[in-house]
Parts: structure tokens; sequence; C-alpha cells
């Protein structure tokens, strides 16, 4: 649960305007519940996470938010990469809030709980611009690349266990002469030039909730690469770690109705903010290529 959170009634957000949620009124909405205290500007992406949706923003990039605002940790900024054609509207919302937003812990008997989460220090659109979100993977501070890409992202064939490299997106990205687009053709084209300018491989890190998946990506990143360049396959598979994780917190999709709560509970306004329940666990196998953040203190 959350360490430091303040309830607001009604009647208290009432009372002032609503704030647009960007970083120059972080001052301002702090009347109204906690905000980030540590310096964004400093941060550095040691992460690069690929799949910004509720569940990272309530989950991982939560912890990340704790362990920034104990101190001392800057190293462990997030850049989030979206992907997917569909994943431009939340690029628009990053890039309008400065990559801010509210995270709202709804209890049972109705009460709220909400902070502004400021771990995400950058935000890359990846059809846009596919060399930056590569370029950034490749970037010597990045330690971990983490996943939330759902269990048919990793396109594995259910009754084969076999990586299904005839599914035509990944087929298209395997063919392809230019710059890739899926996840498994940008995660392979940053190993590769990591490899190649001798900068040591970082993590791959699911964070999907789902059995092995630290199994499972290793077998479908390695398959791609294999299917690219063998040697770099074969590199992979040696020095890239893959943990397995067990992750749990119910996030429900944003609705119209969380943003007005959101304004009429805390003063705030926010494009996209995300609900979820109070309880959040993370068990996490402490397997990494290139050192962590120490997440048991958070």
């Amino acid at each position: 649960m959350e360490n430091v959170n303040v309830v607001s009634t009604r009647a208290d957000a009432r009372e002032s305007a609503t704030v647009q949620l960007r970083a120059d009124t972080l001052p301002s909405l702090a009347r109204s519940l906690p905000v980030p205290g540590y310096d964004r500007g400093r941060l550095s992406a040691g992460v690069v996470h690929i799949g910004v949706g509720g569940f990272h923003r309530a989950h991982q990039a939560m912890y990340h938010d704790r362990l920034l605002s104990e101190g001392g940790e800057r190293e462990w900024g997030i850049c989030g990469v979206g992907v997917m054609p569909g994943d431009e509207p939340m690029k628009d919302v990053m890039d309008a809030q400065d990559c801010l937003y509210t995270l709202v812990e709804k209890h049972a008997d109705g009460g709220c709980k909400a902070r502004v989460i400021g771990s995400i220090a950058k935000y890359l659109f990846a059809p846009s611009d596919p060399d930056a979100a590569i370029e950034a993977m490749t970037a010597d501070p990045v330690r971990i690349v983490s996943l939330t890409i759902t269990e048919g992202g990793y396109h594995v064939d259910a009754d084969t266990g076999e990586f299904d490299a005839e599914d035509p997106v990944v087929a298209r990205d395997l063919a392809a002469e230019g710059l890739p687009k899926t996840v498994f053709g940008l995660v392979t084209e940053a190993l590769r030039r990591r490899r190649e300018r001798n900068v040591a491989p970082f993590t791959v890190m699911s964070c999907d909730n789902l059995p092995g998946n630290g199994r499972l990506a290793r077998l479908a990143f390695t398959a791609f690469a294999r299917l690219r360049d063998p040697a770099l396959g074969d590199w992979i598979e040696e020095r890239v770690a893959f943990p397995n994780s067990m992750v749990d917190r119910i996030t429900p999709a944003t609705t119209d109705d969380d943003r007005a709560e959101v304004r009429e509970r805390f003063g705030v306004d926010d494009r996209w903010p995300v609900v979820c329940e109070p309880f959040a666990q993370w068990v996490l196998e402490d397997t990494f290529s290139a050192g962590r953040p120490p997440y048991e203190r958070v």
C-alpha cells in the first residue's frame, strides 16, 4: 500500500480552483495531494519501459516513484516507449503533462487516496521515430528494458510453445531492411548496437502477469534475434538476463467518471489518471545483467 497519502474531501476540492497537471503546477497541487519531492530534472533513465498503460503506471512506475522519493537513486528514472499505433494518445497526454499523472487508490469503503507520480521522465512514440526508441535503449545508463506487452505480444504459439515467426507483423520486421517496428526488432537492434559499441547488455524484464514471463521473453527475443543474426541470438542467450516475476494490482481502464472524480476530490485536471486497488505485489527473480534498483527498500 502507499506509504504517503492524503485523503481530500469533496468540500476541500470545491473550495479551490482545478489545476492542470504539469511540472510547473506541482507547488500548487501539493496543497491537495502528495507530489514528487525529488528534482525530476536531474533524473537519469536507467529503465526503458515498453508498453506504458494503466498497469505499468499503477505498479512499476509507482515503485520507482517511491524509490526516488527516498532520495539518492536518481539513476532509476523511467523512459516510456509506445510501440503500437494506438499508443499515440498516451504520447499526447504525456507530452502535455510533462509525463506526470495522478494515481488514485480506491478502497472498498468508498475512500480514495491519491498522489502524483513523477518517475517517468520521458515518453517516446516509436512508430514516428523508431531510431529514437532504439537509441534510448542503447544509451549507457540504461540497465533494464521492461515490458508490459500482454500475452499475445510475445507471439509464442500456444500449442507448440514455439515463437511464431510467420505472424505477419513479425515477418514484416524480419524481412525489412530498414528500421524495425516491433518490440522484438527494436529491442534486438538496441542490443546489437550495444554489443557493437562495447556497452554491456541490459536486462529484459517482463512485467506481464503470465506464468514464467521471463522464460517466455527469453524464448521470443532469442528466437527473433537468431532469425536476424544467429551470432547475435547466441550472444543474447548467453549475456542477457530475463528474470521471472509475479505481478498483481487490479487496475481498471480509466473512465470519464474517474477524470471527473479526480477533478472534484483533488482539484487536479488530469487527462489520464490511473485508478487501482490498494493492494500491490511484485515478486521478482534476482537475476540481472547489469544491476537493478534496490526494490527491496520499497
